[in-house]
Parts: C-alpha cells; structure tokens; sequence
C-alpha cells in the first residue's frame, strides 16, 4: 500500500480514537488542517483524505467555512437477544424499549414475493415458493432506531389468521406466538451476526449518513422439522449494543 495511504488511515484511525473514547467531545471543532498536518508530521492533504473517512462514517459533520464538528451520537440503547424473552410473548422489540423507559413503535408493509436466492436458502423452500415479505421500520421515542425484513412460507400461513403479520387476532406479537396460533410450535432461533456499511435505501429511512456501519442479524425460527420465518434485521452500531442472554443448563 502506497506510504500516503498508510499515512491518511492512522490519523484517521487516531482521530476516531479520540473521538469515541471522549477526549474530543460532541460539538467541539477538530484543529485545523495545517494544525493537525504540523501534528501529525503529514500533509494537508493526508488530513483531508483522514477527514473524509471520519465523515463517511457519521463520525465528524462539516459546514461551509467552518471546521469539522464532532457529531453528537445517537444515545446507545440496548437490544437483548434471549430465548426467554420470545417465551414471554408480545414484542421483544417493545418490550426493550420500555424497559428503557423509551415508547416503541414501528410502521410496515407486507406483499407476496418470491425469495431472493439466500432467503431461499434460510428457508429451505424452492426458487418458486411464494413467501409473505414484510418491511419494518422500527422506532424509538419517534425516531427510527432498526429495521427489518422478514420472510414466511405462504404454504404455512395463507388463509390463516396470520398470514398478514401486523394485521388480524395476532398482530404484534412475535413470530412464536403467531406460528403457534397455526400449529407451528417454534423450538429454537438461529441467528448469525455480521456488520456492513449502510445502503442508501437503509440510510434514508433511519436518517443516518452514507458510510455509517450496520449490524445486519440474520434470524431464523424453527419448529422440529423446518425453518418456519427469517429476516435480516439491521442495526446501526452508533444506537444499539447487543446483549445475548444465554441460559446454562446445570446437571
């Protein structure tokens, strides 16, 4: 990698170090760049490429004619994934926030679709199996916080009460209870975490900023026999820690 590179990632790297530990605080203004160029021994132009990293991930907010502010970041809440909590019934979802002290919404869209190739996958249907597609928004106090897109079987659940998700005797309670109401006794959860940068449709609709890093959880409930509903929930990392609660069997 060429010197220059190097150069513009570790004060990048140095700058954000600063940033979330505290010692440049939201609101305050970064030094200038001829003052953080004589800092670091590099040139302005390093800074700037440095500068550039640190707004493409939502951590610095410019204006025009004045220097970069440090971005005051989204209060961190909490997110607990536990088996426990699905066994309790309701929304885990609104049962997190309230417990935060915080009111918990969301707004959706259900429509038939077919599965793209990996939900295909998740839910070991064939290509051409139609499944009940469902877009969330979730938020917090108002504000959008996470979202979700999940997938279900239309073998499983047309012409039951559940075949809409938020809409019927069962709307707004979790997928165990509605597979449930139909005969599908969910026994267990899989989940594989991974992190990207946010896509612009995603963007837009949490109000975040081009480059921002998202947590996207691939989840998938299971009865005995199958997978029975999947969904890609995706998590800004600059509002939610995830907390799993993992119960231990004694003898």
């Amino acid at each position: 990698m060429p010197a220059e590179n190097l150069l513009y990632l570790r004060v990048a790297d140095d700058l954000r170090r600063r940033i979330i530990d505290g010692e440049l605080a939201a609101g305050s203004r970064l030094p200038s760049r001829a003052q953080l160029a004589e800092q670091f021994d590099v040139s302005e132009n390093v800074v700037r490429r440095a500068i550039d990293v640190l707004m493409a991930e939502g951590l610095i907010e410019t204006r025009t004619g004045a220097r970069p502010t440090v971005r005051t970041r989204p209060q961190l809440r909490r997110l607990t994934r536990s088996w426990y909590r699905e066994q309790r019934g309701g929304s885990p979802f609104r049962a997190d926030m309230e417990a935060q002290g915080h009111e918990a919404d969301w707004t959706c869209k259900s429509k038939t679709a077919t599965a793209p190739p990996a939900i295909v996958e998740r839910l070991r249907i064939s290509a051409d199996d139609p499944v009940m597609r469902t877009d969330y928004v979730f938020t917090s106090d108002g504000e959008p916080v996470m979202m979700s897109t999940s997938y279900e079987p239309l073998e499983l659940t047309r012409g039951t009460p559940v075949t809409l998700p938020e809409h019927g005797p069962y709307a707004g309670r979790g997928v165990r209870d509605r597979m449930s109401a139909i005969g599908q006794r969910i026994v267990t959860a899989t989940e594989v975490v991974t992190a990207r940068p946010v896509m612009q449709n995603e963007a837009a609709a949490l109000k975040t900023s081009a480059g921002t890093i998202v947590m996207v959880i691939q989840r998938t409930y299971w009865t005995e026999d199958r997978p029975v509903e999947t969904a890609d929930i995706v998590v800004p990392v600059d509002r939610y820690e995830l907390l799993y609660v993992i119960p231990v069997e004694g003898d």
